[in-house]
C-alpha cells in the first residue's frame, strides 16, 4: 500500500519522525538519566538501581527491572490531578508497558540481586508519551547499569540489545508514523509499536477506533513502525555508543 501525501504540522512526511532529542545526565542524583523529546512531548526518565529484589523473585538469584510513570498536573493544556493513594488505570498499564519492553534486553540473571526502577515523568504531552518514554528508558537505564558496572558491583553490562517504540495510525484515510496529539485525538486507526534492534517485536498494541483495517493496511503500519524504531535507535547508539554483551 502506497504512502497518501499528507500536510502534516512543520511539513513533515507521513513516514518523519517528529524532532527526536535524547539529552542525557540531567539529574544529578539518577545512576542514569534522560529526558527525551519527541516533538513538544517531552519525558524525563530517572533509573536507580537498589540492593535487593522483590520478595516473590529472592528464590530467582537474578534481579529485577520496573518501571514507574506519571503526568505531571501542568503537562497537558488542563491541570490533572497527581495521582495520589488511587493510580489511574493508565499510567499503570504505561508502566508495566516500559518494565516488560526493558526486561526484554536485559539479562537478569546477569544483573545479580539488584532491582533497576526507572521513573518516567511526562513534563509536557503532545501525544507518543509511552512511546517516548520506553525510547528514552532505554538510555536511562543503559547509563546506570554502565556506572554500576564502573563501581564494581556487577562485572559486565547484562543489556542484551536495545529497545525502542513508536506509534503508527491512519489520519484522514493516511498511514502516519509517529503520530502528534492533534492526529493520534482523531486517528482512525491507532497503534503503538516496541521493538528491538533486531526487529523483534517486545509488544504491539493496535486499535480500530473508528474503522476496521486490513493486512495490507497492517503491513503498511508495521513497515512505518519498523523504520522509525530503526532511527529511535540509531539515536541512542549515537548517545550512548552501545555495545552488547554479546559483542565483547
Amino acid at each position: 500500500m502506497e504512502l497518501i501525501e499528507v500536510n502534516r504540522e512543520n511539513g513533515r512526511a507521513a513516514d518523519a519522525l517528529r524532532p527526536v532529542k535524547l539529552t542525557r545526565e540531567v539529574l544529578k542524583h539518577a545512576l542514569g538519566s534522560c529526558l527525551v523529546e519527541f516533538g513538544d512531548t517531552k519525558v524525563l526518565c530517572a533509573a536507580t538501581i537498589e540492593e535487593g529484589v522483590p520478595v516473590w523473585r529472592r528464590s530467582s538469584r537474578a534481579g529485577w527491572v520496573t518501571s514507574e510513570y506519571a503526568m505531571l498536573p501542568a503537562s497537558t493544556n488542563r491541570r490533572s490531578k497527581r495521582e495520589q493513594g488511587t493510580r489511574k488505570g493508565r499510567s499503570m498499564e504505561i508502566e508495566r508497558l516500559v518494565g516488560r519492553s526493558l526486561r526484554a534486553v536485559v539479562n537478569l540473571k546477569a544483573l545479580g540481586e539488584y532491582t533497576v526502577t526507572v521513573d518516567c515523568d511526562v513534563i509536557q504531552a503532545d501525544g507518543g508519551t509511552r512511546t517516548a518514554s520506553v525510547t528514552g528508558a532505554w538510555v536511562a537505564l543503559h547509563d546506570a547499569l554502565a556506572l554500576w558496572v564502573e563501581a564494581g558491583k556487577i562485572p559486565r553490562l547484562p543489556l542484551t540489545g536495545q529497545v525502542a517504540a513508536v506509534s503508527v495510525g491512519v489520519v484522514d484515510g493516511a498511514c502516519l508514523l509517529d503520530l502528534d496529539y492533534t492526529e493520534d485525538s482523531r486517528a482512525e486507526v491507532d497503534m503503538n509499536i516496541v521493538a528491538t534492534e533486531t526487529g523483534e517485536m517486545v509488544e504491539l498494541q493496535g486499535t480500530g477506533e473508528r474503522i476496521t483495517f486490513g493486512r495490507d493496511r497492517l503491513n503498511t503500519l508495521l513497515d512505518l513502525g519498523d523504520a522509525g524504531i530503526r532511527r529511535l535507535l540509531d539515536l541512542q547508539n549515537e548517545v550512548t555508543a552501545f555495545r552488547s554483551e554479546d559483542e565483547d
